[in-house]
Parts: C-alpha cells; structure tokens; sequence
C-alpha cells in the first residue's frame, strides 16, 4: 500500500510537471483571437472576447429571453410573452442574437467551430450558472438533430453545449431522453407560424426513460421564435416533466 501511494504521489506530480510544461511551451490560447491566456484561466476566452459574447446594458425576461433595456427592469414576463403560449417556463441565454455573438454562433454550427462551442459553454455556466442552479434542474437535454442531418453536418452545437454545461454544473446531461422523429425543414427558412408547424410531432421520449416530476433544462444554440424548444419542452411536460427552462447561447428577436 505505501509502494502504491508513493507511485501515486509521483505519478500526479509528474503529470503537473508536465501539464506545467506544456503550458509553457504552447499556452492556452482565446479560440476567438488566439492571444495566450494564463494557464489557469477558467475557459478559452480571453476577457474582451467573453465582453462581446455578453449581452451588456441589457436585461432579458425570465419567461422568453427577449432582451431590452435594462432600464426598463427584469421580469416574469414581458409584452412579447404575456399573451403567448409558452411550453417552456424560463429561458437563459448570453444576450441578443447579434454581432459577435451571432458570428460565434453560426462558427459553432461547424466541425471547426467545437472549441468555440466548449469555450460558449464554460462563459454559459460562469455567467449564467446561478440561474441554471436555481431552476433546480434534475437533467439537461439538448435539442436533439436527425441522424442523417448531424451526419452531413458532422457536430451539433446544442449536444457540445449541453456536455459541457452540465460537466461544469455538475448536473446529469441526458441526450438520450429525447429523440427526433423526423428530418424537419431547417427553421431559419421559415415564417413563424411555418416553424411551429414545421417541428409538431417531432420529438418523442426516449424508450425506459420516466420523468416522474423532473425539472429538465433544454440546450440549444439560439432560440428565436420558440417553436423547437418549445416542441421539445412540450414533449418533456406530456411525459411527467414537472419544469423545463431553456438554456441556449443567443436569444434573436421573434419573426
């Protein structure tokens, strides 16, 4: 036993020996602008480029994630969401679908985007994490993508974002619990009411998977009209999900 916690003791001194060395020699860098970062940096955004991927001066609303001035206070609910039928029950998100935000978003949507989408995802639980925790969510889930579409595209954003959330959290990710059914229309090709229409019946539970009361968070990288997130969320509820917020990296504006 002493052999072994002595190897043990050398083992992980070793491992920081090199981990310090390789520091050194290649240091971390913002996958945004590649300036070096120290090696204990938390994620791999440098500060301005965290700044600009952050809504700032803005304040979102609990219930739909449209984003405003923060002059005009945070709510439970806004002009955009009080007359509307929302299956989800909170949304989160870094700020408004535009500029920077929007750029590193549609680069995430790529096979040489995933640093990028790990890196969102650590700024998603630091800047966001006290109102993921609040929620107190059970599992994430992210959007799930048709077989042959995240083939052809080769990553999904939603599922990287989720991974790694949930790793930072610690809370259970579950991308087995839902499933889609079909290769929908891409939404971004489609009016509003299109969208809802486009995703109705999409989604289904996965099979030995029970919810009992759970509180889901959903993951996807931006949430506009609410009809996938909301098809997701509605799914979630008929199953016996007692709550679902919807976490996502930018929030547009509705069609």
């Amino acid at each position: 036993l002493c052999v072994i916690s002595i190897r043990d003791r050398l083992s992980r001194a070793v491992g920081r020996l090199t981990r310090s060395a390789v520091d050194v020699l290649f240091p971390p860098r913002c996958v945004r602008c590649a300036v070096d970062l120290a090696a204990s940096w938390p994620i791999l955004l440098c500060t301005e480029c965290a700044e600009q991927l952050t809504a700032s001066g803005e304040a979102s609303c609990r219930r739909c994630g449209a984003w405003r001035a923060a002059s005009r206070g945070d709510a439970s609910s806004c002009g955009e969401c009080q007359s509307a039928r929302l299956e989800f029950d909170a949304v989160m998100s870094l700020g408004p679908y535009r500029g920077a935000l929007r750029e590193a978003i549609l680069e995430m949507k790529r096979p040489q985007g995933e640093p990028l989408s790990a890196a969102v995802a650590g700024l998603l639980a630091a800047r966001r994490g006290e109102q993921i925790r609040s929620f107190e969510p059970d599992g994430i889930v992210p959007v799930p993508m048709f077989w042959r579409r995240r083939m052809w595209r080769g990553t999904n954003s939603a599922e990287l974002l989720a991974t790694e959330i949930g790793r930072i959290l610690n809370i259970p990710v579950v991308p087995g619990l839902v499933v889609r059914t079909r290769n929908t229309i891409p939404q971004k090709d489609l009016s509003s009411r299109q969208r809802f229409q486009n995703v109705r019946g999409a989604f289904r539970i996965g099979k030995g998977y029970g919810l009992g009361g759970a509180r889901i968070v959903v993951v996807d990288d931006v949430l506009t009209t609410g009809a996938t997130c909301g098809e997701v969320a509605k799914t979630l509820k008929k199953a016996g999900a007692a709550g679902v917020a919807v976490v996502v990296a930018g929030r547009a504006g509705q069609d």
